[in-house]
């Protein structure tokens, strides 16, 4: 493949080709990807772009629990279908488990924590409802250890948060959001009950490995072990385990692929017209090998924004404008004036303007704003919006 097929065979993978049409919330993260949430909006923008579904519709799939953010790969949350729900928390129990660690040289023995974990199902059995962690904390009083200036260094101000992670992990209470949306970052918590994974260790590293690389079409094994954090040997364990097979057809070396892709990708032609999609910059597109400079055109790679050369950056610092999987321009959502400002590489075509309008609209009507982030603002984002108007000139 060249460059511009390859980017067109990732964009089909991951279902913004329109191939995911008709499909449910939960269909799109198992077939494009999980989506990465961090309070932001992305969630909403990745069923949106690639299935039409509108903030109504996801927001009841939450309240069903037919999709739900929880903690997963390298401990990172992402929304993700029920079918994923019990294996998926089994990835994110070593980085729950490591928070205990940093408690222990911080002089708390595990028996505190076990002792604070009973107290902690307890309190949230007899309320019988969600309760936020300043209500979980006053009803736990003195079971709550504060670590002072030495445990808010380590990223560890009380016992509270490594016992809510650990009792995630193991799907006993989950989070729900207060106000129903996935694009913020204010929780309460409830009990759960989950039940375990039937997959071992090893299993659940082979699944998500076979996942992962149906979702990128192709991966390498440095961006295979950034997205899952595994060892080498895990790595070289679970692409064995799911066939993977390393691909002699690729302009890029070392790429590992599912068999059935590798026969597919051989045989694949881009398409001829125009596929716009406006996404966020934590799209699953970029965000799942951290590869957004391979989405630039040669022409493109020089291109500049408040003196930072785009390709350079390991995470874009906008939201992009997508053609076949070719970044075209970038946006941002001005909420003061209710408009998408955007700068396009070059001329506007009508599918490019007419995109705009639509996601526009979406983000208007559903969402208000468009946050990256959870601390993301429109005044955080000023300085951004006008060099993208800038640019546009």
């Amino acid at each position: 493949m060249d460059s511009a097929t390859q980017r067109a065979w990732s964009w089909h993978k991951q279902g913004l080709d329109g191939s995911l049409s008709g499909n449910n919330a939960a269909e799109v993260f198992a077939k494009a990807g999980w989506a990465r949430s961090v309070g932001g909006a992305n969630p909403y923008l990745t069923l949106f772009s690639r299935a039409g579904i509108r903030r109504e519709q996801a927001d009841a799939d939450v309240a069903a629990l037919r999709i739900h953010e929880l903690p997963t790969a390298r401990g990172c949350t992402y929304v993700l279908g029920a079918g994923d729900f019990a294996w998926a928390l089994k990835l994110g129990q070593g980085a729950a488990e490591a928070t205990v660690k940093i408690l222990d040289k911080l002089g708390v023995e595990r028996g505190e924590v076990t002792e604070l974990t009973d107290k902690t199902l307890q309190v949230l059995q007899d309320a019988g409802q969600p309760l936020d962690p300043k209500q979980l904390k006053d009803q736990l009083g003195d079971a709550v250890h504060s670590l002072g200036e030495e445990g808010k260094k380590k990223g560890a101000s009380t016992t509270l948060p490594t016992v809510l992670g650990l009792l995630q992990a193991d799907g006993r209470i989950r989070r729900v959001p207060v106000n129903g949306r996935m694009d913020q970052q204010r929780y309460a918590y409830t009990m759960w009950g989950l039940s375990p994974a039937a997959e071992t260790a090893d299993q659940s590293r082979a699944k998500l490995m076979e996942k992962y690389l149906g979702w990128t079409g192709g991966a390498t094994l440095n961006q295979t072990q950034w997205f899952t954090a595994f060892t080498v040997a895990q790595t070289k364990a679970a692409l064995a385990a799911a066939g993977a097979v390393e691909s002699p057809d690729s302009d890029t070396p070392g790429l590992w692929m599912l068999p059935a892709d590798a026969e597919e990708s051989a045989n694949f032609v881009a398409p001829k017209d125009e596929q716009i999609q406006l996404l966020a910059g934590t799209d699953s597109l970029f965000l799942l090998r951290r590869n957004a400079a391979n989405h630039f055109a040669e022409d493109d790679r020089d291109r500049q924004l408040l003196s930072a050369k785009l390709a350079l950056q390991a995470d874009l610092p906008d939201h992009p404008i997508v053609d076949r999987g070719r970044i075209i321009g970038l946006w941002q959502y001005d909420p003061g004036h209710e408009r998408i400002a955007h700068w396009l590489f070059d001329a506007p075509t009508k599918a490019v303007t007419k995109r705009i309008a639509e996601v526009e609209d979406f983000i208007r009507e559903d969402l208000g704003d468009f946050r990256s982030f959870s601390l993301d603002s429109p005044a955080s984002r000023q300085k951004r919006i006008d060099a993208i108007n800038d640019a546009n000139k």
